[in-house]
C-alpha cells in the first residue's frame, strides 16, 4: 500500500503545506500567509473579541479552528464567530471539530487566493448556516459584506464602518482602522 508519507516523500512539497479539505480527499495547497494578512486578522480579531466578550454574545475563534461541514468537507475561516444561541447547552467547547459553520465567517485574502476559491468557500459557509461573511482585501483596502454566496451585499471602503448587524449586535469598526499605516 502506498501511504501518504511515501507520496509526500516523492515530491518537492511537504505535507505541512497542505490540508485535506474536500470529502473526495483532494489536497488543497494552503500555503502561508504574509505579515499584512496576519496583521489585519489580528486587528479585527482583537476588535471582535472586545465586543463579543464584553456583551457575552458567543465565542470568537481563529484560523487554527476547523469546522466539519454537512458534506464532510472541512473549512477554517480566518476568523469565526459562533453566537451563544448556536452553542446553547455547551458548558465548554469540544477539543475536536465543531459541526457546521460559524454565524460570521471572515476571510482575509492572501495574494495566492483566487476568486473561485473564495466563492467556493462562501457557498459552503452559507450552505452550512453561516449568516454573514466578510471578505477582506487588505492590498486593495476594501471589504465585501456577504449574506449569501450569490453577490456581495455591500462593498466597504476606508470611509465606511464595518457593522456586526444582528449577528454581532453593537459591533462597529471603522474600515480605515484595519488599513492604517504603521505609526510607531
Amino acid at each position: 500500500m502506498f501511504g501518504f508519507q511515501q507520496f509526500c516523500a516523492g515530491n518537492d512539497w511537504q505535507p505541512a503545506f497542505y490540508q485535506t479539505l474536500p470529502e473526495n480527499g483532494e489536497l488543497i495547497a494552503t500555503g502561508n500567509s504574509g505579515a499584512l494578512h496576519g496583521y489585519v486578522c489580528s486587528l479585527l480579531l482583537a476588535a471582535l473579541m472586545g465586543c463579543v466578550l464584553t456583551k457575552k454574545l458567543g465565542v470568537i475563534l481563529d484560523s487554527s479552528t476547523t469546522f466539519k461541514l454537512k458534506n464532510g468537507n472541512k473549512r477554517s475561516p480566518d476568523i469565526a464567530f459562533f453566537s451563544k444561541a448556536r452553542l446553547q447547552g455547551m458548558t465548554e467547547l469540544p477539543s475536536g471539530f465543531l459541526a457546521g459553520t460559524p454565524d460570521l465567517a471572515v476571510e482575509v485574502l492572501s495574494p495566492g487566493n483566487t476568486v473561485e476559491e473564495i466563492h467556493n468557500k462562501l457557498v459552503e459557509y452559507f450552505e452550512n448556516d453561516t449568516r454573514l461573511a466578510w471578505v477582506i482585501y487588505p492590498n486593495e483596502k476594501y471589504i465585501l459584506v456577504c449574506r449569501s454566496a450569490q453577490e456581495p451585499d455591500r462593498l466597504l471602503k476606508s470611509s465606511d464602518f464595518l457593522d456586526g448587524e444582528e449577528v454581532i449586535p453593537g459591533f462597529f469598526l471603522s474600515v480605515a482602522d484595519l488599513f492604517q499605516p504603521l505609526s510607531f
